[in-house]
């Protein structure tokens, strides 16, 4: 399972990356990476068919624990996933913008 830090998954989020939320429904709304789907653990097996297997997917989470749960599930399927060191809490830390209110729609 690949892993980025946050300056690199910046440069992707900044190209237009897709980023998947792998939080809970309050945590999202709460504050997320602008443009990331939310995709929660409960429903990942769920949203992974629908994630794209042509480019990186880069999996976010608090605090990238989850993310690299995720991430290796997504892989295992055949996605070109990239767990986010850090997660949205560094994301946030560091300055960088949150959006808050409803999922955009799932993955």
């Amino acid at each position: 399972m690949r892993e980025v830090d946050l300056d690199a998954f910046a440069a992707a989020w900044a190209e237009g990356a897709l980023v998947l939320d792998v939080r809970e429904p309050e945590e999202y709304r709460a504050g997320h990476v602008p443009g990331a789907r939310l995709a929660p653990l409960s429903i990942l097996a769920a949203a992974a068919g629908e994630v794209s297997k042509d480019r990186p997917v880069y999996v976010i989470c608090a605090s990238g624990n989850r993310s690299q749960w995720a991430a290796e599930r997504l892989a295992a399927v055949g996605a070109d996933a990239v767990s986010v060191a850090g997660g949205t809490s560094g994301w946030a830390r560091t300055g960088r913008p949150l959006v808050t209110g409803s999922a955009p729609g799932a993955a």
